[in-house]
């Protein structure tokens, strides 16, 4: 029964990848290649029908379901070719690698058209005289603020230490309690791993410069804001990151602690964290080098720290000023690059 249902996951799975792929080739093929790339409508009209045109998805989304039947009949799968279940060599699995090519090539196709792109604009005469402009005053820095920026990127580093400190006693424990491995024993546990996995997804698919602003509304301007952001979001990527070394961990010492009669809390403190211990520290390093370069980025919207200076300077086009504070945070991401990854290394 449970393989039974296994192969029809597998195979509903496989016909909603398909769907999916030929849905979206469809509907790029018409709605930017032809519409866009060759009649040359432009992208602003292409858009505004983008979602109105209710027809026209239809006809995507019946388009997708025909090739989706034709590629599980046929064998010509997108998604038995993503799971390499097509033999090498055969013809299906020529067609299907046709089928993401075709897939690549309209995303790129897609991607130039929507971010519009254009090298002519880039490399003409006005544009780069502009740029040669703003470089070489970046490139002449006035030390007048040195000061100021040395004590702005100190708080920067101080607001990124603390956003990880505090972040690592959540990470630790939601971390053991969002590994598979641990949590697949009973029906609550199932339960708890779901909701943390979906809840620590949504807060890491918000970026940490999101988050500053709706702290700052919170708190108001400031250092405190900006740690509060970093904090959130590091615990989301370290609860990630624990999470999936503990799933790769050795099940033996686990299996033989747990045979022996053991409570769980003593099955995790001797099974699992000799093995993760190592891993986790290094982890929690390298977040900390990530957080002191983001903290440079989220003070752009106040949240403290020297990017609140360089966002002032840059309204103002003081780009002296601005070279001043990007040699600074330049020479300390890198100093913390280097010490992190020695102290990395160190515990390999």
């Amino acid at each position: 029964m449970s393989k039974n249902r296994h192969t029809i996951k597998q195979k509903a799975l496989q016909l909603l990848f398909d769907w999916l792929g030929g849905a979206y080739l469809i509907a790029t093929l018409h709605r930017i290649v032809w519409r866009v790339v060759l009649i040359g409508d432009s992208l602003p009209a292409a858009h505004s029908t983008l979602i109105a045109n209710v027809p026209d998805w239809a006809i995507y989304a019946l388009a997708g379901v025909l090739i989706a039947i034709a590629a599980s009949v046929s064998g010509a799968s997108l998604g038995l070719l993503v799971r390499g279940e097509l033999s090498i060599g055969s013809w299906q699995r020529a067609a299907a690698l046709h089928w993401a090519s075709a897939l690549l090539a309209v995303t790129f196709v897609t991607g130039w058209v929507v971010t519009n792109i254009s090298l002519v604009d880039m490399f003409s005469g006005e544009r780069i005289h502009a740029a040669g402009r703003i470089f070489s005053s970046l490139l002449t820095p006035h030390f007048a603020i040195l000061p100021q920026a040395l004590s702005a990127i100190v708080e920067t580093v101080y607001l990124a230490f603390m956003a990880t400190v505090l972040a690592l006693p959540a990470s630790l424990v939601l971390s053991f309690l969002s590994a598979r491995n641990l949590m697949k024993d009973s029906l609550w546990k199932r339960f708890v791993y779901t909701v943390l996995r979906a809840l620590t997804n949504f807060i890491r698919s918000i970026e940490p410069l999101v988050w500053a602003v709706i702290f700052t509304v919170w708190v108001k301007v400031g250092p405190f804001p900006g740690m509060l952001a970093l904090m959130v979001h590091t615990i989301s990527s370290l609860v990630k990151q624990y999470s999936e070394q503990i799933e790769d961990i050795d099940p033996g010492p686990v299996e033989a602690i747990a045979s022996t009669g053991a409570r769980p809390l003593q099955i995790v403190w001797f099974g699992v964290v000799p093995q993760v211990a190592i891993p986790f520290l290094s982890f929690t390093i390298y977040r900390w080098d990530i957080n002191v370069r983001m903290a440079t980025v989220i003070g752009l919207v106040g949240g403290g720290g020297i990017g609140t200076m360089l966002n002032q300077y840059q309204m103002l086009a003081q780009w002296h000023e601005v070279g001043t504070i990007v040699l600074v945070i330049a020479l300390v991401v890198w100093v913390m690059d280097y010490v992190s990854a020695r102290i990395r290394e160190a515990l390999v």
